[in-house]
């Protein structure tokens, strides 16, 4: 057998793209250095505690904060539990408003004219410039701190769900509608499938730009989270309080994503071996 240009086969054809075990031990490598360099940094003097913490300082920050001895008097799984019943609040409600909007954008025009202009005019805006606007519709409590959340995860997979009906082929959806099928039918048996790994895609997304909305939300007079603890912290200038909390919330969104990603080889096995 000659070289791949050759026999007529693409060279695209020969490569296959490495999968994550490929990737896990450069990971680690890269984890061990960054918090090495860190080490360094802090124990060497190369930067001052008050603007990079010491891991130990980090560390005793944390055990300080499971036990409620920092400001607030809050213990730390107060501040998580509240930032988790925020987050997936609003997360769970994006999920059964965005997807059918999503669906109905890509198999409709009407529909697609109706909901495409408003979501991709505050898509681009930061949570924080609307912030105002929605205190002032929605008051100070919980429901504002949702809405703003529910607002960042709703246009991620609203496109993601529009693009993602595209994946159903033409010939599937002949097949289906000359076997009788309903437009419903051929929706929830056709084209959802076909959409499901853009649609997951898309929430493995919106779950992070749920994460980052978590300060902004808890700005609007919070008195627990952990973006409220951060903040907080930030104002009596504890930085180890501040790396603690950054680092509790980047270990649950990367926990959250882990466990999407298991969702993902579930639900849609077939991704990526066709």
């Amino acid at each position: 057998m000659g070289r791949p240009e050759q026999s007529g086969l693409p060279v695209v054809a020969q490569y296959r793209v490495p999968g994550d075990g490929n990737s896990r031990w450069i990971s680690l490598v890269c984890v061990v250095a960054l918090l090495s360099l860190w080490w360094l940094a802090t124990h060497r003097g190369w930067l001052p505690s008050l603007f990079l913490p010491a891991p130990e300082a980090v560390w005793t920050a944390l055990g300080n904060a499971w036990f409620g001895d920092i400001q607030g008097g809050e213990p730390l799984l107060e501040h998580l539990k509240w930032s988790v019943i925020r987050v997936f609040g609003a997360f769970a409600l994006a999920v059964v408003t965005a997807v059918p909007v999503g669906i109905a954008m890509g198999v409709s025009r009407i529909a697609r004219g109706i909901f495409d202009p408003p979501i991709e005019f505050y898509r681009p805006l930061p949570p924080l410039a609307y912030l105002p606007l929605i205190v002032i519709w929605f008051g100070i409590d919980e429901m504002a701190k949702l809405v703003l959340i529910w607002l960042a995860c709703f246009a991620p997979i609203a496109l993601a769900a529009r693009a993602g009906v595209r994946s159903a082929s033409v010939e599937q959806i002949n097949a289906v509608l000359s076997l009788g099928a309903s437009r419903w039918q051929l929706i929830w048996h056709v084209i959802l499938p076909a959409a499901l790994p853009d649609i997951l895609v898309g929430l493995r997304i919106a779950v992070g730009f749920g994460w980052t909305t978590l300060v902004a939300a808890e700005m609007v007079a919070a008195s627990v989270g952990l973006g409220q603890m951060v903040l907080n912290a930030s104002s009596f200038l504890r930085t180890d309080i501040v790396v603690m909390g950054i680092l509790v919330i980047a270990l649950v969104a990367w926990t959250v994503d882990l466990l999407m990603r298991g969702l993902e080889r579930v639900l849609v096995p077939w991704r990526g071996k066709a």
